[in-house]
Formats: structure tokens, sequence, C-alpha cells
């Protein structure tokens, strides 16, 4: 049931929570009720201030001067009242010790005893009939002789209820009448404010359906309601990601097209000279330049997908090791650094464990392009040195602990104006005659991802032979 209410509109789900639920029939029960028992205390009070008085009138009768009960009964009064009454009239007077009674002895005595002067209102039923019964007494200035010794006198007076309830009915039905109507109006105007509230959701509708397919700014809230804000953030959100995905993916056709299109172009002529060269020494010579350009156009290849990885791929961390990726990597580059007789060694930066949460792919990724930078450009016989672990903030002890992958030489280095460009896509410095400008690139995407920097400086102050240092830094 209630997902069936949540498959509806929401102009449908407001009207039905606010105005069909059980909650309000109750609301509309209660209210007929506390209006019947208002309009009945109106009817009594009107109709017993009425019944008070013809009981004063039939008192101002009573003569007690022959020592005994008597009444002047007035008849007009009677029959006014029972004609204001709408019904039939009853009357008792009689001492009270009830010995001396005129008039109608059954009629049902008060529920309570009476008291001098105040008068007593009660239901009753006279020969199964309901009636309102007024009972007052008073006391005599002398008491009665002749069969009663009471110095007291009872009045009763009962009329029958047509009168009542017909002024009760009157009531009831005109504050239902009224109920109702405020009701439809209250609908009404219902109606009316969740059509107008629901008026910028129309508008923010018309917004999206009318919008290029092309279009991917964000939608404006500010003539949103408040409640309706997080949505659309959660739908710019959304867009943003999606325009981030669309830019990498175009970056990425981009780069292909820009990076792959001199080494396919190179082969394409180099194995043209292969199919031409009658030579087989020659043709030989062809086949491994040939090969040695396939296995880097593979790598750069291999390096454009990892830069499209570091930008979009889904982000999970978990626990990492540093000093342990740093030592794998390491480990994977001492063929290569041997090679070239470079020295090529790890030194963990302090002796505490150094575990840090992390995504650890993208960052064996990021180290193992600065690493290959370093010892493709280093010279014979140079030094490469691969550190790792957590460094505590700056020097003023701010921002918190550090994690830090960093890679060490004492190669030519990059002159100023280079590490200003260092880590945009395909750049390559003057000593790079070689290679495709993108591991700068990875390692920046990577820990740019991991919410800090890459940083690029000399490794030292001698213009002949300065170094490169290249670290990694982001804050746990």
């Amino acid at each position: 049931m209630l997902a069936a209410l949540h498959r509806l509109s929401l102009r449908r789900t407001l009207l039905l929570v606010l105005l069909l639920l059980p909650g309000m029939l109750l609301v509309m029960g209660l209210e007929i009720v506390v209006s019947w028992r208002t309009a009945l205390g109106a009817a009594n009070a009107a109709y017993d201030r009425s019944l008070l008085g013809a009981i004063k009138s039939v008192d101002a009768n009573i003569s007690t001067a022959s020592g005994g009960l008597s009444v002047e009964l007035p008849y007009r009064m009677l029959e006014f009242f029972e004609l204001t009454a709408n019904g039939r009239v009853f009357y008792r007077v009689a001492s009270g010790d009830g010995l001396v009674e005129i008039s109608n002895a059954d009629l049902p005595a008060p529920p309570r005893p009476l008291v001098n002067g105040q008068p007593q209102f009660s239901d009753a039923m006279y020969y199964g009939e309901p009636i309102r019964l007024g009972s007052y007494a008073r006391a005599l200035a002398k008491p009665l002789s002749g069969g009663s010794n009471s110095s007291q006198v009872v009045i009763q007076i009962g009329e029958t209820l047509e009168s009542r309830q017909n002024f009760t009915r009157r009531l009831v039905i005109e504050a239902l009448a009224r109920d109702v109507l405020l009701l439809l109006v209250g609908v009404a105007l219902l109606v009316a404010a969740v059509n107008w509230s629901l008026r910028p959701l129309q508008r923010l509708r018309l917004d999206v359906m009318q919008r290029d397919p092309q279009d991917l700014t964000p939608l404006a809230s500010h003539n949103i309601a408040a409640d309706v804000q997080p949505l659309v953030e959660a739908i710019n959100h959304h867009v943003m990601r999606y325009r981030e995905a669309m830019e990498a993916r175009r970056m990425f056709l981009d780069d292909a097209s820009h990076q792959l299109r001199t080494p396919l172009t190179t082969l394409a002529t180099q194995v043209g000279f292969a199919l031409r060269e009658p030579d087989p020494a020659l043709t030989k010579q062809a086949l491994l330049a040939i090969k040695l350009q396939v296995e880097e156009t593979v790598r750069q290849t291999n390096q454009m997908l990892s830069l499209a990885r570091a930008d979009t791929i889904g982000w999970h961390m978990e626990p990492c090791d540093l000093e342990a990726l740093a030592q794998e990597v390491t480990r994977a580059a001492w063929p290569a650094a041997r090679q070239k007789q470079i020295d090529l060694g790890f030194e963990p930066l302090n002796e505490s464990h150094a575990e840090v949460n992390a995504h650890a792919g993208l960052l064996k990724e990021a180290l193992v392009n600065v690493l290959h930078n370093a010892l493709h450009h280093t010279p014979v016989g140079a030094k490469v040195t691969v550190q790792a672990g957590i460094e505590p903030g700056d020097s003023a002890g701010e921002g918190g602990p550090q994690a830090v992958l960093r890679v060490i030489d004492n190669g030519p280095g990059m002159s100023p104006d280079e590490l200003a460009h260092a880590g945009e896509r395909f750049f390559r410095g003057r000593s790079q005659v070689n290679g495709s400008g993108l591991g700068l690139a990875i390692a920046k995407a990577v820990v740019e991802r991991h919410g800090g920097g890459l940083y690029l400086q000399a490794t030292s102050a001698d213009p002949t032979c300065p170094g490169l240092t290249v670290t990694l830094r982001w804050t746990l």
C-alpha cells in the first residue's frame, strides 16, 4: 500500500496524505459529537430558563392563607408555555413531606434532595416518554395544617422534549454545514497551495526537458524550495561527475590521437622499408627498430591507459604499507638499473610502520612511472634512491602527518622553466629525446586524487649535476 502511494505523483501524494487519511474522518466525528454536546447544552440552558420562569409564576400563585395548600393556576401562562415548549407540560405542587399534592402527583421525584431557593433540572421518564423536569423548593412562612405540618412547598414542572430536540438538531445541522463549508474551503485553499508550491518543480522539469543534450551546466536552485534543493544539488553533483567523465574521455581520445599518430606512422615507414630491403642484415636491423618502436608504443599506450584510470577509476581506499610498496617497485626496477650500472636503493624515512589508507594500485603505478623517468634520464653510473614513509607536518607543526613517496637522482635534472611545467601532459624537457611526457602527469593525477600534490626540486646546488627530487606527498 505504501509503495503504491510512493509511485503516485507528488501532488496526489500530498493531497491523499493531508485529506483522506482516517484521522480526518475521526476529527470530523469528534467535531460532530462536540457540536451535539454544545448544542444540547445551549438548548437546555435556554429552555431551563423558560422552565424556571414557569416555576416562579406558579410559585407566585400559591396560597397558604387557609392553613392548607392551594394554587390559583395561571392557565394563560401555562398555555403560552406549552406553545413555547411545542409539547405537553405537566406540573405538581406539593408539601415538603408529600402529604399534600396538587395536579400531576405521579411526576418523578428529583434525583437529588432539594435545597430551598435552588432550582434543580433533570431528565426523567414519565409514562414511557422522556421529559425535562424542573424542581424547586422554598420555605413557608408558617407550617401547613390540616393533614400536613410541613413548612416547605415543592414545585415541579415537566415538559416533553420535542422543542428541545428540534432546536438541538437545528444547531447541529448548522454547525455541520459550517464545518463542511470550512472543510471545502480548506481543501480548495490546500489544493491551490499544493499547486503553487509545485510550480518550481514544473519549471525545473521544463528546464531539464528543454535543455540541449550537450548542455551539462548545473541546474539553477535559487528558485527551488528548500526541501527540493538537496535533490537539485545531487543532480548537479551527478552532472558534474558525468561532465568530468566526458571530459576525461575526450582528453583520452585527444591524447591517444596525438600520441599514437607519430609512432604508427613511423612503424608504417619502417615496415615498408623492411619489405623493400633485399639485404637480410638490413632487414633484420629494420625489424629490430620496429620491435623497439612497438615496445615504446605499447609503453606509451599503457601510460595513457594508466592516466585515464587515474582520472576516472572508482575510488576504494584500503590499508597500504608504503614501505612494502616502495620496496616492491624498487626490486622490480633492479634489472633495468643494472643495465645502466645505476646504483638503485631504498631508504625508509622513519622507523615507524608506514601504513596508510590509500589506493595501492594507483600509488604503485605512480611510483613506477616516476622511477622509470629517473632511470631513463640519468646517465650511466648515476645514483637513484627511493624513499617512503610518514613525515610530520610543516615547520609550524600544522597540517598533520603526511605520507611521502620520493625518488631522488643525481642526473642532469631540469631547468627552472621546465620544473614549472613538469607534470603537464606530454611535456618533455630539453634533455628528453624519447618518452611520452606522461610519467609525471600520471603521478600528479594519482597524488591529487589522494588529496595531495606532486613536488619537484633540484637535488643539489651543483649546476653541472643538479639532479632531481620528485616527491608525492599527501596529508593523512
